[in-house]
């Protein structure tokens, strides 16, 4: 029989596992809040990454890992190169998904979202916000450089969107951030507005945007703060996963 220390241990470990003296893995929170954790690599050090994409490998099996740079990737792509772990990488949105062969779950889709941006330079951020789309388990619509400085080039978009009955509709612009205004005001799919630091000097570093998106006057617009594609993401498979229990 174990002692009671070891019990408590045992428990203590059903709401989070240490890594050490770096990080508490939230255990129970895809349980508890409709979401799991993801390992936000910028700020940390390479080893630490290392440590804390382990501890969710050995407790889930599966594990996210965004603002990821190149020395994150190569180190987890060494570290974990083996047949009991798939690897999807996303250099553009600084991304790595590992998984656990022997825990890979049902794949079938929660929902689907599209993803909009206004330029080739938000691209970045739409593509964070994809690969956490597509780890929640959602189907992705990409429509890239679409943005309101040729508003024309937005037709054809949004007839796809409205024929393929999406879920949400993330739109991604920095500059003046009028993307999701025009948006929200020509279809009836909640929009989720992020906003980007690309921009000229008085955009600063997407402020400008972040407050134009919140002053939109078109209603239906949800906004998350600057280059947080990951946040995006998640609200979207949030709206999803609600929109499929009810339609169930």
């Amino acid at each position: 029989m174990k002692d009671d220390m070891s019990e408590k241990e045992d428990i203590k470990e059903l709401f989070f596992k240490k890594i050490e003296e770096i990080a508490k893995i939230d255990c129970l929170r895809e349980i508890r809040a409709g979401k799991p954790e993801a390992v936000f690599a910028e700020f940390k050090e390479v080893e630490e990454v290392v440590k804390i994409v382990r501890g969710y490998l050995e407790n889930s099996g599966r594990v996210l890992v965004t603002r990821a740079d190149s020395r994150v990737i190569d180190e987890l792509t060494e570290v974990f190169d083996s047949s009991d772990i798939k690897i999807k990488i996303n250099r553009k949105g600084r991304t790595v998904i590992l998984q656990r062969i022997d825990k890979i779950e049902d794949t079938s889709e929660k929902g689907s979202v599209a993803i909009i941006t206004a330029g080739t330079s938000d691209i970045g951020v739409a593509e964070e916000s994809a690969s956490t789309a597509e780890f929640l388990g959602l189907r992705v619509i990409r429509f890239y450089d679409v943005g309101i400085a040729g508003i024309h080039r937005l037709i054809e978009p949004l007839k796809e969107i409205s024929k393929k009955d999406v879920d949400t509709v993330i739109a991604i612009a920095g500059m003046e951030g009028a993307l999701p205004s025009v948006i929200a005001g020509l279809i009836d799919i909640p929009v989720i507005a992020v906003p980007t630091s690309v921009g000229y000097g008085t955009s600063l570093n997407g402020i400008t945007t972040l407050f134009a998106m919140l002053q939109s006057c078109s209603s239906g617009v949800a906004v998350v703060n600057i280059d947080n594609g990951f946040g995006a993401a998640v609200f979207a498979s949030l709206v999803s996963e609600r929109t499929k229990r009810h339609k169930a």
